[in-house]
């Protein structure tokens, strides 16, 4: 289980959260949403320790990240937004720097060429990563996340930049570390693929949660029906959230 308590970051004076809590139990999918600038990637990098949080509380899979810092992180699989991979290595010294760095060494070879197969990065394999494609640096970078057994999957606009049959592996895959009771938490804009994809749904918006539950409450609490899409949904409620302007009339 992924649990986060009272999260804050500043950045400077301004915060980026604001005391937010949610858990992400195991076998659960939960998608991140909200507008640019709301927070979403504040909290992953927080959580997978590339930020320092102002205050709060952080538990992998019961391990304070705080205490156990390299205990929690081993834990943990990140797929950035935009990867930065290690570009002078091979494709293939890539993912084994990865597993090594995680100390899942067995079976390598094996689990290494599946995922490159997957993500039709096969053969590049002997490629150095600096003549990769921006597509193909992002599935370079979901392999490496699943190259070692991570308890905590935490996914960053994951489906942007990647190509049909890349988005459908992944799904796949999301589904299938679901189905073996891994905590998956997904920022994303997408929100068809959050709909079909996520258990549950936080929404944020300035830095703190505006709602959160599964797509029939969210339903219920914008007061929309069943045939609303998130879309709607997430458009009535950030809305609802936004202060309302009041101007002194002369």
């Amino acid at each position: 289980m992924l649990r986060v308590k009272n999260l804050v970051k500043y950045y400077k004076r301004t915060p980026a959260v604001d005391g937010i809590s949610f858990d992400v139990a195991d076998g659960e999918i939960v998608g991140l949403l909200g507008p640019n600038g709301a927070g979403k990637t504040t909290v992953l990098r927080c959580i997978t320790g590339i930020v320092q949080p102002t205050d709060g509380v952080i538990e992998i899979d019961g391990i304070n990240l705080a205490e156990r810092e390299e205990d929690a992180k081993r834990r943990v699989a990140f797929v950035p937004e935009v990867p930065t991979p290690y570009e002078m290595l091979t494709v293939t010294e890539h993912l084994r720097f990865i597993a090594m760095a995680y100390q899942t060494m067995d079976r390598f070879d094996e689990r290494a060429e599946a995922l490159l197969r997957r993500f039709e990065l096969f053969d590049k394999r002997d490629d150095l990563v600096l003549s990769l494609s921006k597509g193909m640096k992002q599935k370079l970078a979901i392999a490496c996340a699943f190259i070692h057994d991570a308890r905590v999957i935490l996914l960053d606009e994951p489906l942007i930049g990647i190509d049909p049959r890349g988005s459908y592996e992944l799904k796949q895959l999301i589904a299938a570390a679901r189905e073996e009771g891994k905590s998956i938490l997904i920022s994303t804009h997408m929100l068809d693929t959050a709909e079909r994809l996520c258990d549950r749904i936080i929404i944020l918006q300035k830095g703190v949660i505006v709602a959160e539950g599964s797509l029939d409450e969210l339903h219920q609490r914008a007061k929309m029906g069943e045939d609303a899409s998130l879309e709607d949904v997430f458009l009535t409620l950030t809305q609802e959230s936004e202060p309302i302007e009041t101007t002194d009339l002369p």
